[in-house]
């Protein structure tokens, strides 16, 4: 599928999740910054896909990212991120919201899935009171704790600071 295709607005989103629960899929949801895209978010990604899962992405927009973050991120602009996580064969559509939760966007999809990585366990994940309202599920996905975009933009400023050539 054009990865164009996979990026989809409130309205569009909403039929086609409809549609496909119709059929009896499974849909999943789950949601981030994923900014500066790396292997844990891959990992987390595929195990969030499951078997049979449709995977939904809540993308969070450049604005609510420097709210999350600061106003030096994101690095990588909402439109790259988004077509990035598209082209991934693990995610099946992405949206992007302003909010810095996706509380309302998961209540106007209703997944039947939300997923969080594991390090949020015992932690409240927003939306998680309006899946369990409704009969949804909340699963938290293995967290691979050496990766994260903060400590990348963390080492490449480092490196850079000391001219350090690394290969690999």
């Amino acid at each position: 599928m054009d990865t164009r295709k996979k990026i989809l607005g409130l309205k569009t989103l909403q039929r086609t999740l409809a549609r496909l629960k119709r059929q009896g899929r499974t849909v999943a949801f789950t949601n981030g910054c994923f900014d500066i895209l790396h292997f844990g978010h891959v990992q987390y990604l595929e195990k969030a896909k499951g078997q049979n899962r449709v995977l939904v992405i809540g993308l969070n927009s450049d604005r609510s990212v420097r709210k999350i973050k600061g106003p030096r991120r994101p690095i990588v602009s909402q439109n790259a991120r988004a077509a990035v996580l598209a082209a991934l064969a693990c995610v099946d559509y992405v949206m992007i919201f302003n909010e810095e939760t996706p509380q309302k966007l998961i209540a106007a999809l209703k997944p039947d899935v939300l997923i969080k990585g594991a390090d949020w366990r015992g932690k409240e994940v927003a939306g998680s009171d309006v899946v369990r309202k409704y009969g949804g599920k909340v699963e938290y996905a293995r967290y691979v704790p050496r990766y994260s975009s903060t400590n990348i933009i963390e080492a490449v400023l480092l490196r850079r600071r000391r001219k350090c050539q690394c290969v690999g």
